[in-house]
């Protein structure tokens, strides 16, 4: 985890970039913390940290005491630096997200929908992101950096599923939306599989201050996953790594799911929320979001059940198959479901996990993630952040996605979430 400096003065910008992203992952840090993080010496981290200081980006947040000789100046993030937007597409809403340098939740909005139409999106997000710049005010407005956007990949797709509109489906073929951002709010644009993003989400605000390497799964419309190795988010060639929503498990067991035609159904029929809410449509018990399960309404308290353990099962699986191929501290899981509904469902994935778990593989810890439905949204605001403040820009973006535009509603890097 420890970052990687150099002396030389031709790096002293990349070396800034390594500060603050020590500091961030401290919190807050002494210039000595910093040199140890960063592999610099002393004199070096002391003119950068001063240099950070004078232009807005680092503040002096007390003095530590009680060790050895003079007390410790402490530093942190200013909240002031720069400032981010997020704006996270989902099946059902859009969540917009303004955030600080210190990752601190400056404004956030979400609105609802039936589908996302490609023009619908396009005028709630001129209109949050306008919201939002007028908040800042002129001054602050300087030190905007650009807006991150997470959405599915194939969003208009699974129609059977959701039922979206086949013009829906067309319109999103044909749009791209960093082109169309970029044109019209004249800031960077950044775009990121919305699992992937909750999982860069979880990486510097959740567990990857702990852990380096993990699975994050995302309980939303479509089951989705974000896999982090040595603290990088990993996506691969083609963007199918952590592509759950395809990954092959066993049959449901719930009336509500009609057996597939092949020996295999997908995780996505099993461990989605549409699942759940279908369930309890199809067996009589009339909800529209997930949200209506909190507080839990007894009359749906067994098929939610039934649920939760098909879920669960099905999860197992898919964490086994995974960990089979790559050893993993932990899995996170998260999502849409309220707070009480998700601790319950983790639960019973261990307990199934443990019962289902072959010889010859070390379990990872299993554990539920603590950003829940903003975790898109505030993983898609980090990507303009860490694309001019980062010390690798790699960690957090796909190489070669600022190559050639992003058409999320074409064949391409198809996966679900």
């Amino acid at each position: 985890m420890a970052g990687k400096g150099s002396n030389s003065v031709q790096l002293r910008h990349y070396n800034e970039r390594v500060v603050l992203d020590a500091v961030r992952r401290f919190g807050e840090a002494s210039k000595a913390e910093i040199a140890r993080f960063a592999h610099l010496t002393p004199p070096a981290v002391a003119g950068i940290v001063d240099s950070l200081v004078a232009a807005g980006y680092l503040s002096e947040n007390g003095k530590r005491f009680g060790e050895r000789g003079q007390p410790s100046a402490l530093y942190r993030l200013a909240d002031d630096g720069a400032y981010a937007i997020g704006v996270h597409i989902g099946r059902r809403a859009m969540d917009a997200i303004l955030i600080n340098f210190s990752g601190g939740t400056v404004a956030f909005e979400t609105h609802e929908y039936d589908h996302p139409d490609p023009k619908s999106i396009r005028d709630l997000g001129e209109g949050t992101i306008s919201r939002f710049k007028s908040l800042l005010g002129e001054e602050k407005l300087t030190r905007l950096v650009g807006i991150g956007i997470s959405a599915p990949y194939f969003i208009g797709g699974w129609d059977a599923e959701l039922g979206f509109p086949s013009d829906v489906q067309m319109a999103w073929r044909n749009f791209d939306l960093r082109s169309h951002f970029s044109e019209t709010l004249g800031l960077p644009v950044f775009i990121e599989n919305d699992a992937s993003a909750a999982a860069v989400a979880e990486l510097v605000y959740g567990l990857g201050k702990e852990f380096s390497d993990f699975l994050h799964v995302s309980l939303t419309t479509f089951v989705g996953a974000g896999l982090v190795l040595d603290g990088t988010l990993q996506t691969g060639p083609n963007g199918n790594t952590a592509a759950y929503g395809p990954f092959p498990v066993t049959h449901s067991n719930l009336n509500s799911v009609p057996k597939p035609a092949g020996r295999f159904e997908v995780l996505l029929h099993r461990a989605s929320i549409y699942t759940l809410v279908h369930h309890l449509r199809h067996n009589g018990f009339p909800i529209i979001r997930v949200r209506d399960l909190d507080p839990m309404p007894e009359a749906a308290r067994l098929l939610v059940a039934e649920w939760q353990d098909d879920c669960a099962d099905a999860l197992a699986q898919a964490i086994i198959g995974t960990i089979a191929v790559v050893d993993l501290e932990t899995v996170v899981i998260d999502g849409l479901l309220p707070e009480p509904l998700l601790l319950d469902t983790v639960e019973r994935v261990r307990l199934r996990f443990s019962e289902m778990l072959p010889p010859g593989l070390i379990p990872p810890k299993i554990t539920a993630g603590a950003l829940g439905a903003r975790g898109s949204a505030l993983g898609a605001s980090l990507l303009p952040i860490y694309s001019m403040f980062g010390p690798d820009t790699g960690v957090l973006m796909k190489k070669g996605l600022d190559k050639k535009p992003l058409m999320i509603g074409s064949e391409y890097g198809r996966r679900s979430s």
